[in-house]
C-alpha cells in the first residue's frame, strides 16, 4: 500500500509486487483464484443450507411442543366442567399457568367457541377475543406461525369436546417467534465456525495445488503458454525449415515435418541414434560431430541444404545437445522466381484497377484494357465488343449466340501487327476456335500452341498463316462478362515472348478480363443513360426560336460529359413586339433533371401568356414548384430535398445518371427572366438564385449588373424583386448558366473575369460571339451543362409607331378610327384597314364606356399589325356568347374573330387590351351584310 502522502511505506519491495502481479497473471494464479472462488461458493451455500435447516427444525419443534401442550390441556379431566362453571376463569387460570410452566410454552389460552379468552399468561388479555380460530371451532386442530397482536408466535389451537363430541371450547398454546430465533442464534457460532474451518482447509488445498502448478508451469500465463504451444506447432509443422534436436548421446530427440521430408527420415526416427537413420555418411558425420556451423552448404542426396548447428543447454533433467536447422536452397531459387511472377501479376492487377475505367467511354475503356496488358503479360491484345455495347444498349442474354463482334481496341509491342485492324467485324464461325469455344463455355480458353489450334486455323486459313509466319504462337481468349451477360471478347497473344501461356496465365487473364468487363459495363450503362438524357433534354429545349424583331439571338447548349443536367433556355414572344429571354438550371443530372427542366419550361411558357412582370412570374413559378414538391415528397416540403442553388457537378454515379432513385422534387432550380421592349428600350429582369447577365452597351465596357438576390425556386417565403434598365439600340445581353464560368478547378469570380475578357472584343456577330466565348471558357471535360445565349437588342423605328390620346367623349371613336385608317394607308396596309377599324372601334368604345382616363391608342407595325388600347382601369374583359335577344355582348367576340391573337396585360396604372393582325390580311369572316362601323359603337362587351 502507498503512504498517506504518496510515498511507499517502509519495507515495501517493488520486486515483490512485480512477482505477485506475475503470479496473479500466471496459470497457477488463475487456478488458485478459481479454486478459492469455488470453495467460498460451496461453503457459503452449505452454511446457508444449514441455517435454513436449523430455522426450519426450530419452528417445527415449536409447532410440535405447542400442539402437544394444547392437546394435553384440552383433554385434561374436568376441562369441560370448568368451561360450564359459573366462573371458568377462576377455575382454569391457575391450572393453565401451572401447565404453561410445566410444558415450557409461552402461553396457554382457554377460550369459548367465540374465541373469548378465559385464561392467558397476560391477565390483561382475559376477556378479549382471539382471531383466526374458525378452523378450531369447526373441530380441526392446527398449528401456524401467527403474526399480529399481542405478539408473533408459533401457536396451536385445539377444540375441546364434550361427551357428545360437540366443541364447547378452545385451547390455544404457543411459543413466541423471538424465542425460536434465539434458539437458532445459539446454533450460529457453531455453524459459522465450521464454515470458517472449511474455508481455511479449502483455501489451503487450493494453495497447495497452485504451488505445485506454479513449479510445473514456471509461472507462465495462459497467453504465454498458448503462444509457446503455437510456436512449437509452427516449428514442427508450419515452417519451411527442418529442425532436429540431437542429444549428447547422438540420439535424435525431435524432428519436425520439414526435416523428415528433406532427409527422408523413417517414421520411428525419434530416440534412434544418428547412425541408425539411414543417412549418407557425410550427413551422418555432420550431425554426429556436434560442431557449430553457420549456413554450411551441404549436399544431401539430390538436395542442396543450408545447415546451422547450435548447442542447447540442459533442461528439465535432459542433458545438453544440439539443434540443427536445415533449409532447402535447391527450391529457394524456384520459389523466388514464382514469388516475383506473383508480385508482378498483383502489380499488374493493381495497375489495371487504376488505369481501366478512368473514363465512361466504352471504346476508351477497351483501349485501356489492351494498353495495360502490353508488354507485361502479352505481346498483343485485341478487344472486340458487341455492336449494342458500343451503342450503349443492353446486349442479348443468349449464351453462345454471338457470331460476330467489332474490334474496338488493339495494342502491341510493334505496329506491324498481322491482326485485323480496329473497326473490322470479327466473326466466330468455327465452334472449335478458341474465341467461339470461350464464348460458348462462358470462361477463358487457352490455346498454348497456335500451330495445333486447328479450329482457329480453319476459321481464316490465309489470315492465320500470316499470323503464324509473323510469330504469333500462343493465345488466351477471355469472354468479357458482367452480370452474367457477354459484352465482348479479349484476346491475349504472344509472339516475341518465347514461353507459351500456361494455366496460371489463364487464371490471371480471366481475372483481368472480369475486372475490365465491369468497367466496360459501367461505361455502356452510362452511355445509354447519357444518350437517353441528352435525347430527352434536346427534345425539351427549343428546336427553333420564334420569329421576332426585338433581339437578334444566338445560343449554345452543351450537355455535361459526366451526365446531362437540367439547364435550359427559351426565347418567348410577348405581346407588343416584346420578347422574354429565359435561362434556368435544375439541380442534379440525368433523366430526372431533364424531365424536371421540361416541366419548368412548360410552366414558364404558361405563365408568360399572362404577360406578368418578371418578379410576379417568378413568384407564381415559385409557388407552383413549392406545391409540386410537397405533393411529390409526401408533405416534406421544400426543405426535404436538400438541394443547393447551383446545378451541381456530380458524376455518373449520381442518382440522376442512371435515372433511378426516388424523386427529390424540384427545389433548387434557378431561373433568370428578362423582358425587353423594343418600342421603349426598357429591359426588366428578375432572378431566382441565378447569375445575372453580362451587359455590353454600344461602345461601352462589359458590365455585370447587380441584381437583387433571390432564393432558388421552391424555397418560398421571400418575394422576388425586379430591376429595370434603359438599353440603347445595339446593346448586347449575355445570359448563361454557372456551368460556363464555374467548375472544380475554377471559382465563380475567376470565371466572370474570363467571360468579361472574352466579351470585350467588339465587332462580332452574336453567333461568332458564342463560338469565341466557348473557345475561351470551355473546360476540357465539362462537369455541368452549359447554356449560353447572346442577344443584341433592336429598337422599333419611330415611323412604325402611331399613338393617339383619346378623349372621354364617345364621338372621339370615329376620329380615332379615321386617323388609324389614314396611318394604315401611309404604311401601305390598306388590306387590313377594315378589321383594324372594327377592332379599334370596339376596344376604344368599351374603354371610354367602362374604363377610366387616360385612354390611349397605339398601332405598332412589326411582323404583324398590333393594336393596343390602354386605359386606367384594371377591369378585365371576358369573351362570352350573347343570346339572340341580347342587344350587346358581341363586340369582343368580333375582335376575337378578326384578330390573329388578342389579350390583356396589366400595367402599373391600368391595363392594355391588344390585338394582333397579320399584315397579309387573311380571310375575313363571311358576313351576310356589310357591317356599319358607326353602329358598332353601341355594342357592349
Amino acid at each position: 500500500m502507498t503512504g498517506r502522502f504518496g510515498r511507499q511505506p517502509t519495507g515495501w519491495d517493488p520486486r515483490l509486487s512485480a512477482r505477485v502481479s506475475r503470479r496473479a497473471r500466471s496459470v497457477a494464479g488463475q487456478v488458485f483464484a478459481l479454486m478459492a472462488v469455488i470453495v467460498v461458493l460451496l461453503i457459503t451455500a452449505a452454511t446457508l443450507a444449514l441455517v435454513f435447516q436449523a430455522r426450519y427444525d426450530s419452528q417445527r419443534d415449536a409447532r410440535n411442543r405447542s400442539l402437544a401442550a394444547a392437546e394435553a390441556f384440552a383433554h385434561a379431566p374436568g376441562i369441560v366442567a370448568a368451561l360450564r362453571s359459573p366462573d371458568p376463569t377462576a377455575v382454569l387460570q391457575p391450572l393453565a399457568e401451572s401447565a404453561r410452566r410445566a410444558s415450557g410454552v409461552d402461553f396457554i389460552a382457554v377460550m369459548d367457541v367465540r374465541g373469548i379468552r378465559y385464561t392467558d399468561s397476560r391477565p390483561e388479555l382475559i376477556g378479549q377475543r382471539a382471531t383466526d380460530v374458525a378452523r378450531a371451532v369447526a373441530g380441526q386442530s392446527f398449528t401456524e406461525v401467527f403474526t399480529g397482536e399481542p405478539s408473533d408466535a408459533v401457536r396451536a389451537v385445539v377444540p375441546v369436546r364434550d361427551a357428545d363430541g360437540r366443541v364447547v371450547g378452545l385451547v390455544g398454546t404457543g411459543i413466541e417467534v423471538q424465542k425460536v430465533s434465539q434458539a437458532l442464534e445459539g446454533q450460529l457460532p457453531l455453524l459459522l465456525g465450521a464454515a470458517a474451518g472449511g474455508l481455511l482447509l479449502g483455501t489451503a488445498g487450493a494453495g497447495l495445488v497452485s504451488r505445485r502448478l506454479q513449479r510445473q508451469t514456471r509461472g507462465l500465463g495462459a497467453a504465454e503458454m498458448n503462444r509457446m504451444n503455437e510456436h512449437h506447432e509452427a516449428v514442427l509443422h508450419a515452417v519451411r525449415e527442418g529442425v532436429l534436436i540431437i542429444g549428447n548421446d547422438q540420439r535424435l530427440i525431435l524432428a519436425n515435418d520439414e526435416a523428415r521430408r528433406l532427409l527422408d527420415l523413417p517414421a520411428d526416427a525419434e530416440e534412434r541414434t544418428v547412425s541408425e537413420l539411414g543417412l549418407d555418411p557425410r550427413t551422418t558425420e555432420l550431425l554426429a560431430s556436434g560442431r557449430v556451423v553457420t549456413d554450411h552448404v551441404h549436399l544431401a542426396g539430390d538436395r542442396l541444404l543450408a545447415v546451422n548447428v547450435r548447442p542447447t543447454k540442459p533442461y528439465a533433467g535432459r542433458p545438453a545437445g544440439n539443434v540443427v536447422t536445415l533449409r532447402d536452397s535447391t527450391e529457394l531459387a524456384s520459389v523466388s522466381g514464382r514469388a516475383e511472377v506473383a508480385r508482378s501479376r498483383l502489380q499488374l492487377l493493381y495497375d489495371a484497377g487504376v488505369r481501366i475505367g478512368t473514363t465512361l467511354d466504352v471504346v476508351r475503356t477497351a483501349e485501356e484494357l489492351s494498353e495495360v496488358a502490353v508488354p507485361r503479360f502479352a505481346d498483343f491484345v485485341t478487344v472486340e465488343l458487341l455492336e449494342p455495347v458500343l451503342r450503349g444498349d443492353e446486349p442479348a442474354h443468349v449464351a453462345g449466340a454471338y457470331t460476330e463482334m467489332r474490334r474496338a481496341a488493339m495494342s502491341g509491342i510493334r505496329t506491324d501487327s498481322p491482326l485485323q485492324p480496329v473497326g473490322d467485324v470479327i466473326r466466330f464461325v468455327v465452334p472449335t476456335a478458341p474465341m467461339a469455344a470461350a464464348l460458348d463455355a462462358g470462361h477463358a480458353v487457352l490455346a498454348a500452341d497456335l500451330n495445333a489450334a486447328m479450329g482457329w486455323r480453319a476459321q481464316d486459313a490465309q489470315g492465320t498463316r500470316v499470323a503464324l509466319d509473323y510469330g504469333l504462337h500462343s493465345l488466351i481468349s477471355v469472354p468479357l462478362q458482367a452480370r452474367g451477360v457477354v459484352l465482348g471478347m479479349a484476346n491475349f497473344w504472344r509472339a516475341d515472348t518465347p514461353e507459351p501461356f500456361d494455366d496460371e496465365d489463364l487464371s490471371f487473364a480471366e481475372e483481368l478480363g472480369a475486372r475490365a468487363a465491369v468497367s466496360i459495363d459501367n461505361a455502356r450503362r452510362f452511355t445509354r443513360e447519357h444518350a437517353m438524357a441528352v435525347t430527352l433534354q434536346r427534345s425539351l429545349l427549343p428546336r427553333a426560336l420564334p420569329e421576332q424583331s426585338a433581339v437578334d439571338v444566338a445560343y449554345r447548349y452543351l450537355p455535361a460529359k459526366a451526365g446531362v443536367g437540367g439547364d435550359w433556355f427559351d426565347v418567348i414572344q410577348l405581346p407588343g413586339a416584346r420578347v422574354a429571354l429565359v435561362v434556368g438550371d435544375v439541380v442534379g443530372h440525368g433523366v430526372h433533371a431533364a424531365a424536371t427542366m421540361g416541366r419548368l419550361r412548360t410552366a414558364v411558357h404558361n405563365f408568360s401568356t399572362l404577360d406578368l412582370p418578371p418578379d410576379e412570374l417568378l413568384g407564381h413559378l415559385d409557388e407552383l414548384i413549392h406545391r409540386i414538391d410537397q405533393n411529390e415528397t409526401g408533405g416534406r416540403g421544400a426543405d426535404g430535398s436538400g438541394a443547393g442553388s447551383d446545378g451541381g457537378d456530380g458524376g455518373p454515379d449520381e442518382e440522376g445518371a442512371d435515372g433511378g432513385g426516388e424523386s427529390t422534387g424540384i427545389t433548387g432550380a434557378t431561373c433568370l427572366y428578362v423582358v425587353y421592349d423594343p418600342t421603349s428600350g426598357q429591359c426588366r429582369m428578375a432572378s431566382a438564385g441565378h447569375p445575372g447577365p453580362a451587359l455590353i452597351r454600344p461602345d461601352g465596357p462589359v458590365e455585370f449588373p447587380e441584381l437583387p438576390a433571390g432564393l432558388p425556386l421552391g424555397v418560398g417565403g421571400m418575394p422576388f424583386e425586379a430591376t429595370e434598365f434603359q438599353l440603347p439600340e445595339g446593346s448586347r445581353l449575355v445570359l448563361f448558366t454557372d456551368g460556363l464560368v464555374e467548375d472544380r478547378d475554377r471559382d465563380f469570380d475567376t470565371g466572370l473575369r474570363l467571360l468579361g475578357d472574352a466579351l470585350s472584343r467588339p465587332g462580332r456577330s452574336t453567333d461568332q460571339a458564342c463560338s469565341d466565348i466557348l473557345v475561351t471558357m470551355l473546360f476540357p471535360v465539362p462537369s455541368d451543362d452549359i447554356v449560353l445565349m447572346v442577344a443584341d437588342t433592336r429598337r422599333l423605328e419611330a415611323g412604325r409607331i402611331a399613338e393617339w390620346e383619346v378623349p372621354g367623349d364617345p364621338s372621339a371613336v370615329s376620329r380615332v378610327r379615321n386617323a388609324a385608317s389614314a396611318q394604315l394607308v401611309a404604311w401601305g396596309l390598306e388590306n387590313v384597314a377594315f378589321p383594324t377599324e372594327l377592332i379599334l372601334s370596339e376596344l376604344v368604345t368599351n374603354a371610354i364606356r367602362y374604363g377610366s382616363a387616360p385612354v390611349r391608342v397605339r398601332l405598332l407595325r412589326d411582323r404583324g399589325l398590333i393594336c393596343e388600347v390602354s386605359d386606367g382601369s384594371s377591369t378585365s374583359p371576358h369573351l362570352r356568347y350573347a343570346a339572340t335577344t341580347d342587344e350587346g355582348g358581341r363586340g369582343l367576340f368580333l375582335v376575337a374573330q378578326y384578330a390573329e391573337r388578342w389579350g390583356t396585360r396589366y400595367t402599373d396604372r391600368g391595363k392594355v387590351i391588344w390585338a394582333e393582325l397579320p399584315l397579309a390580311g387573311g380571310a375575313e369572316p363571311a358576313a351576310p351584310v356589310p357591317l356599319d362601323l358607326d353602329a358598332l359603337e353601341d355594342l357592349a362587351w
